[in-house]
Formats: C-alpha cells, structure tokens, sequence
C-alpha cells in the first residue's frame, strides 16, 4: 500500500481514522485480502475470457480470490502450499507453512495410503523453477491470441520473458521494462489505482 497519500493530521483525526491508519501499517501475508484485480481476473477466467493465469507472487491472494489452481502457474511457490514429495498432491493453508527451497514443513500427506513428507514450495534464488508450472506457462503463452502483463516488472527471468511468447502482449506497470519495445500496448497505471 502506499501510505504516502495518507499525510492527514492526526491530531485532527477521529479515533476511527486513528485506529484505520494504524491497522493498514500491520500487513501480514495471512491477513491480505485479494484486491479487486484478483477477483477480477478470477471472474475472467471463470466466464472463459482469461484462458489462464501465471504469477510470480508468493501471496496466495489468486487462490484466496477463489482461482482453480488448475487455472494458474505459480513460478515462484507460495507461502501457504504444501507439497507431498511422494505424490506431488499440494495442501493451500490459511497459514504460512514456514520453510524456502522445499524444506520439510513437518506435516504428512494424508491423500490414501501416501503419508509422504510435505515440503513448502518456496523458490530460492539458485531453484530451478517448478517443472509443471513452467512448461505450462510457456505452452498457454506461445498458444495466446494476447497476454496482458499485470503489476510485473518483466525484470526475473525466465519468466520475464514469458509475454513474449504470444502473439501480442499488454504491459499494465508503472515503471518502465526491459520489454516495453516489444509490447503492443504500454498502459503507465497502477493495477489497483492505488
């Protein structure tokens, strides 16, 4: 969030407004709540016009808006996956699993007759990228009529490059990326207005 629009005097603040400024300096993975661009792309894709979604964020924020993992690639793990070593089934919490670079989290599969140790899903920087995820983000990009490259820097490759896989692509960021000369259409926003 970016407090720097919120340069009101307290000392002519209600308790109320106090007590709301305050609450938005307390953020925590497990208490975000998916904005409106989530459930927006959420709603795309569930009515068919957004094919499918791929994130870098570990935030968990397009599971909480209710997107199908089936629907979207996470690159970069999530905080609140975790993943059975044995048959690969993954468990979305509403806590963070603790753990980076697939460390064992403690708990057990409890899919029939696994009981395998899950593991956070958590890349660190020298992880290869999830196999899955990574080749089913290269096939739905080098697939789409157009990609729309929401809030990303396009910075952290490979996935970076992944827009460029289609046909044409939206760049929807406020600073400038390495692939705005490839982009059809540059939109110079914030994604939730903020």
């Amino acid at each position: 969030m970016d407090h720097s629009s919120t340069n009101k005097d307290l000392s002519t603040s209600t308790k109320a407004e106090v007590d709301a400024d305050k609450s938005t300096s307390d953020h925590s993975f497990e208490t975000a709540i998916p904005t409106i661009t989530h459930r927006s792309i959420t709603r795309l894709v569930e009515m068919g016009i957004i094919k499918y979604v791929i994130t870098q964020n570990v935030d968990g924020l397009h599971r909480r808006s209710g997107l199908l993992r089936s629907k979207h690639a996470i690159l970069h793990g999530c905080i609140f996956t975790e993943k059975c070593e044995v048959c690969g089934e993954e468990y979305f919490r509403k806590f963070d699993v603790g753990g980076v670079s697939f460390q064992k989290t403690g708990r057990k599969c409890d899919k029939d007759g696994c009981n395998g140790d899950l593991r956070d899903t958590i890349l660190d920087w020298e992880d290869e990228l999830p196999e899955i995820d990574w080749s089913m983000s290269q096939e739905q990009c080098a697939k789409s009529d157009l990609v729309l490259a929401i809030g990303t820097s396009l910075r952290i490759e490979p996935a970076g490059s992944l827009p460029s896989f289609a046909r044409k692509f939206v760049i929807i960021n406020k600073q400038v990326t390495p692939y705005d000369n490839k982009a059809s259409l540059i939109i110079r926003a914030n994604v939730d207005g903020k």
